[in-house]
């Protein structure tokens, strides 16, 4: 019990109460579900891995999006993890393709260059293969950081750089928008 509670400890977000309450549910729950999720791991682990293109998590290697022959595979969209591509493709009106760094730079918690998957994306801009490039990570310190970098790694490749609006979103009301987000909207301010 001690070694399961020290396994699922290493979750993110899992401390040692939440850990001790999922392991005493495992001990509770009937055989089939603890064998079920015990394969449910084992396929993820041994089914599921990086597409060489865009380093998205795929069981096919392309992934859909960069074998899709209806996406336009010379525009990028740079996200930092697998999970914001749901969230652009939700839209319905991104046509292209994606590059997930898995990450943002963050020396606070030792996260350099090294650790971020960019290998890929810079030998294609290198090759020029790439039109444009949209630098879609968050607005946060690290998002803003790591879009700085990349751009400026970008810049001699030729490719156009991008990066997503950011500002007051929809819905809400001006009254409650901090400086920086106020700041940010009027700088991305466009025609209409």
């Amino acid at each position: 019990m001690a070694r399961l509670i020290e396994e699922l400890r290493k979750l993110p977000g899992i401390g040692s109460k939440s850990a001790q309450r999922l392991a005493f549910h495992i001990l509770r729950s009937g055989d089939q579900d603890a064998e079920a999720l015990s394969t449910a791991i084992r396929d993820v682990k041994e089914r599921l891995r990086l597409c060489s293109i865009c380093n998205n998590i795929t069981d096919v290697d392309p992934c859909l999006y960069c074998a899709s022959p209806t996406r336009n595979q010379r525009l990028v969209c740079v996200v930092e993890e697998p999970t914001n591509i749901a969230t652009i493709e939700k839209t319905r009106s991104w046509n292209g393709v994606f590059h997930v760094l898995h990450g943002t730079l963050s020396p606070l918690h030792g996260v350099g260059p090294e650790h971020l998957r960019t290998g890929n994306l810079m030998a294609r801009a290198g090759r020029g293969e790439l039109d444009e490039v949209i630098l879609a990570t968050s607005p946060t310190v690290e998002g803003e950081a790591t879009a700085s970098w990349l751009a400026d790694l970008l810049r001699s490749s030729g490719v156009r750089i991008t990066r997503i609006a950011t500002g007051v979103p929809a819905g809400s009301d001006i009254e409650y928008a901090d400086e920086v987000t106020m700041t940010r909207a009027l700088e991305g301010r466009h025609d209409i």
